[in-house]
């Protein structure tokens, strides 16, 4: 927050808009001398007793004077702040500046006393909490750093918001009052408090959008190939089980019913509460729908309709209006330009989207800012027939202009009905809200993203989002960091969520391989070889191998302590009957082998088998058992045929299949648990319930993905099966890792304060808001302070000068070019090593000017050679939305021009150091690659702590460059640094909750 320059200017920063606990929306705003009628209204419409617990003393009105006292307000000594929803104040909140003695007072006193009153009605939604956490923004942005509040021991509500807060307080008794004082200063529970708060409130917020008791359509015309009927239709074919209403301006008058739905002129005119509204009107009539839906408390919209930012300027504005309209009414908004919302519980059955048909029921979570997209992906779903794998929950949120990604991961963390998020983004509104939020999701379950206009650096017109200057494949780097499983397609998306959802996480990077064609397994070791994982020999059962055979062979590789995972590869036999009479018998075998080591995944790589994809994917029938088939492994029905309309046969004991080519974008599964006739999925009980050895996830959410299901995925290449199991390989380590998190480490040498106050000083020497680049000389001395050791070196502006620097430093030396041109181009030849003597540097320094330049072009350095080693490289600074990123690679062209360069998000701990230096592709030449001694790694990953720990203790160190850092046998040497100072970038992360202001 930046102070204005006129302590009485009315500070606009200070509005934000909220997430209350209940999931509604409010907005806070600073109070104003024009609230005078809505503060009187507010104050009629709270109890006697909230009054009496505000002013220890029967209040029942205001006075002129008191309304005069709580309207105007300073800005800086007194400040007051309202919660608003629909215009109206439903709560308040006031400081005044003390001093130590309790009375009014101005800077530099650095306490004040707060107060709250909070409406009856709404009180328990959590809006004194929010009010708290943003009153202490603006307190510390006006130089106080304590609250002082006094409460009546009655008042418990009010103590409990103090004492929750997190804040260091102290607590006294005096004159029958309870007196707290609050430190106003972030500490690390104040944090995890106001972030549990906002994952309760966000999730809540979302889940009223997809389990609404009641839907009301906006725009359901007389036309039924309209949109708003289209929707209808979807919610009655899916079987919602709340209420519908269809909704119309233009309906005729006496209109009871549309596709026997009760019909109304306008939302006012339902005479029961609505909780979701579904828009689909031309956007200038949505205005007037928003506003009908707020007066009449509908909790959320899901708005349809185009015509907003995706268009132009105009549209823009006409969105940012309609967020602005449906917050001030307490209403979530997803869209507008949505394609839907979609929920396949059987308590809610939503289809609110454009879909046709509601998806089979499942346990991934889809989020995509893409219609199209969403439209491929339901596509595949729908193709691959009820029952066998299917969505919880799908949010397509068009423009994304309220509801984002962010949003929906808080819902899906917690969600019992999701193991597996999808995500297709185009852009990422608060990446660093996005990162801190994928990371503890992924802790319980896999998120597996795809990124689309990634290399065009150009968002989708209608997202409003703060632009990075980090390159893609940083942001790829940080969200691995994160723990999400970052892919580069929409195929890939599906093929990581087919194996994730229906396989355990694998304990290693051992892949066996067999099947039935000797070439299929070669090429499939090449891919897992290529995936960087360790295949054993593929094990070729011959095209003569019988389902038998693979069962045996599976079964035994699964055994093998030696192997993590098994690919199974499988041509088709010769003769059309031959196959379709083994297609079923073979998936019965792979199931039964997979079930007697259900802690190891499998995946199979079929190439045209038709009729094998189906049965190695299609679920049994939960009616009574078929007298043949029975599954002898666990006496489990076999893969017979699938639930009725499925449009796939497969056979039981040998009957005929239909040849059915597999859907060439999202591969099979195969699957050992029944499922229901409707599609959605049986719940396991006794045997029949497979463990998965994926690690049990905290409060409740279930370790067993697909709910006790454990299915095969099938894939039509080697290498989309082997990309998928390397990603739940890499994510597996990723959870392994977490759990023993590593430290940031505490050095006894460095001098926190005194680099602060080096750091104070330097900016106010600079004189420029803009920031600084240090010198040589101060960059040295200020790393110096945190055990960062920069070799100097000596200008050399004449080779006279070069000779006296050479004697000062000793030989042998170098003599090196610093100009800025000239600093990342080695290839030039800008400098000259192990030089002996004064002959051999003379002879040096004129090469330099004959074939560079001048020397007052150049600017010549001579340094003391260090002991030889690896030149790498180690970067660190501040990204606007990414927050402190810190970099390391190889000198030169490995990182220059490859872009082989590690990123982790600051700080580092011990472990994220080692695997940063280990993440960079030409690592092995740190490690002794073809004989070479390895250099000293720990003293590598110690100076990028340093770095780290610098940044993170110093906000206003925006940019650190350490090049070439010299990595020998034993130690290392800092060769040159450039650092640049400025005033520290807002923290976001760190400031009260608010929804992003479009």
């Amino acid at each position: 927050m930046q102070t204005p320059p006129d302590r009485h200017a009315y500070p606009s920063h200070w509005e934000a808009d909220v997430v209350l606990r209940d999931g509604g929306t409010a907005r806070i705003r600073p109070i104003t001398a024009a609230d005078a009628d809505r503060l009187v209204s507010f104050f009629e419409q709270v109890s006697d007793e909230s009054k009496y617990y505000r002013f220890f003393a029967p209040y029942p009105r205001l006075s002129a004077k008191d309304v005069h006292r709580f309207t105007h307000h300073d800005q800086v000594d007194r400040v007051g702040l309202a919660v608003t929803v629909g215009g109206e104040f439903i709560a308040t909140v006031r400081y005044d500046r003390i001093d130590a003695q309790g009375r009014p007072a101005s800077a530099p006193a650095d306490e004040a006393e707060v107060a709250f009153l909070v409406q009856d009605a709404h009180q328990g939604r959590g809006v004194a909490s929010a009010l708290l956490e943003h009153i202490a923004a603006v307190a510390r942005e006006r130089g106080i750093r304590r609250f002082a509040a006094e409460v009546l021991p009655a008042n418990t509500k009010m103590v409990k918001v103090f004492t929750d807060a997190g804040y260091q307080q102290k607590r006294s008794f005096e004159d029958g009052v309870v007196r707290l004082e609050l430190d106003l200063e972030h500490t690390d529970r104040s944090v995890a408090v106001q972030w549990a708060r906002e994952q309760r409130a966000e999730a809540r917020s979302v889940q009223r959008l997809l389990a609404p008791g009641s839907v009301a359509v906006v725009g359901v015309g007389r036309s039924p190939d309209g949109v708003g009927r289209g929707v209808l239709r979807n919610l009655l074919g899916a079987g919602f089980t709340g209420r519908l209403h269809a909704v119309n301006s233009a309906l005729p008058e006496g209109t009871a019913e549309v596709e026997g739905v009760p019909a109304h002129r306008s939302v006012r005119d339902i005479a029961e509460p609505v909780d979701l509204a579904v828009v689909a009107v031309a956007a200038e009539h949505v205005p007037r729908a928003v506003t009908d839906c707020g007066e009449h408390g509908v909790q959320g919209l899901v708005v349809i309709s185009a015509g907003y930012a995706e268009s132009g300027p105009e549209g823009r504005e006409r969105q940012r209006e309609l967020v602005g309209r449906a917050r001030s009414y307490g209403m979530r908004l997803i869209g507008p330009n949505a394609f839907g919302v979609i929920n396949t519980s059987p308590e809610v059955r939503l289809n609110a989207s454009l879909a046709p048909e509601l998806p089979a029921a499942g346990r991934l979570g889809l989020f995509t800012q893409s219609g199209a997209i969403g439209i491929a992906l339901l596509s595949r779903l729908h193709r691959r027939g009820r029952g066998l794998w299917g969505l919880s929950t799908c949010v397509s949120a068009g423009n994304r202009a309220d509801v984002s990604g962010n949003d929906v991961l808080q819902y899906w963390y917690d969600d019992p009905d999701t193991d597996v998020a999808l995500m297709y983004l185009e852009s990422i509104g608060n990446p660093r809200k996005f990162t801190r939020l994928a990371r503890r999701t992924a802790a319980v379950k896999p998120l597996v993203v795809v990124q689309g206009a990634r290399h065009s650096g150009i968002a989708p017109a209608g997202h409003a989002g703060a632009a990075t200057r980090l390159p893609h494949a940083t942001v790829s780097a940080l969200l691995r960091q994160a723990g999400v499983i970052r892919v580069d397609t929409v195929t890939e998306l599906v093929d990581a969520g087919l194996l994730l959802s229906g396989q355990p996480l694998p304990a290693g990077p051992r892949v066996a391989i067999l099947g039935n064609s000797e070439s299929l397994g070669l090429l499939t070791y090449d891919a897992c070889v290529a995936e960087g994982l360790r295949p054993l020999p593929p094990r070729d059962l011959t095209t003569a191998a019988a389902p038998e055979d693979f069962r045996t062979a599976l079964a035994a590789a699964l055994a093998d302590e030696a192997c993590d995972a098994v690919v199974v590869t499988v041509i088709p036999s010769l003769g059309e009957s031959t196959r379709q009479g083994e297609d079923a018998s073979l998936a019965a075998a792979l199931r039964s082998a997979a079930a007697s080591c259900p802690t190891k995944p499998v995946t199979v790589v079929h190439v045209e088998l038709g009729g094998l994809a189906e049965a190695l994917s299609a679920a049994a029938s939960t009616g009574p058992r078929a007298a043949a088939g029975a599954d002898p492994a666990g006496g489990r029905q076999l893969a017979g045929a699938p639930p009725t309309g499925d449009g796939i046969g497969t056979p039981q004991g040998g009957g005929a299949t239909p040849s059915v080519e597999p859907d060439p974008g999202s591969g099979a599964t195969l699957t050992g648990r029944e499922a229901a006739p409707t599609g959605s999925e049986a719940a396991p009980t006794g045997s029949e319930a497979a463990p998965t050895g994926r690690e049990a996830a905290p409060t409740g959410r279930g370790a067993t993905p697909t709910g006790g299901a454990h299915r095969i995925p099938a894939y039509p290449a080697a290498e989309r099966a082997v990309r998928a199991l390397a990603e739940a390989v890499k994510y597996a380590q990723w959870r392994r890792d977490i759990a023993e998190p590593g430290k940031v480490p505490e050095y006894d040498d460095i001098d926190e304060q005194g680099a602060g106050e080096l750091i104070g000083r330097l900016l106010g020497e600079g004189g420029d808001t803009g920031g600084i680049t240090l010198d040589a000389e101060a960059a040295r001395d200020l790393l110096g302070r945190y055990g960062i050791d920069v070799r100097g070196a000596l200008p050399a502006p004449d080779a006279d000068s070069a000779v006296l620097a050479a004697r000062q430093v000793g030989y042998p030396v170098a003599v090196k070019t610093t100009a800025p041109h000239l600093r990342h181009r080695p290839d030039l030849g800008g400098v000259r090593l192990d030089l002996a003597d004064e002959d051999q540097l003379r002879r040096a320094y004129r090469e330099l000017t004959q074939t560079l330049g001048r020397p007052a072009e150049l600017r010549p350095v001579v340094q003391a050679m260090v002991a030889r080693g690896v030149d790498t490289v180690v970067r660190a600074g501040h990204d606007p939305v990414a927050g402190a990123v810190l970099s390391f690679g190889l000198a030169g062209a490995p990182s220059e021009l490859l872009g082989d360069t590690g990123h982790r998000l600051i700080p580092v701990t011990d472990r994220e150091a080692g695997n940063l230096v280990r993440s960079i592709r030409t690592a092995p030449l740190l490690f002794g690659w073809r004989g070479s001694a390895p250099v000293d790694a720990p003293a590598l990953e110690e100076l990028l702590m340093r770095v780290s720990r610098l940044v993170d203790d110093h906000p206003e160190v925006v940019t650190v460059s350490l090049e070439p850092v010299v990595v020998a046998q034993k130690g290392l040497s800092v060769l040159s640094a450039t650092v640049r100072l400025a005033p520290p970038p807002a923290r976001d992360d760190l400031g009260p909750r608010t929804l992003p202001a479009y």
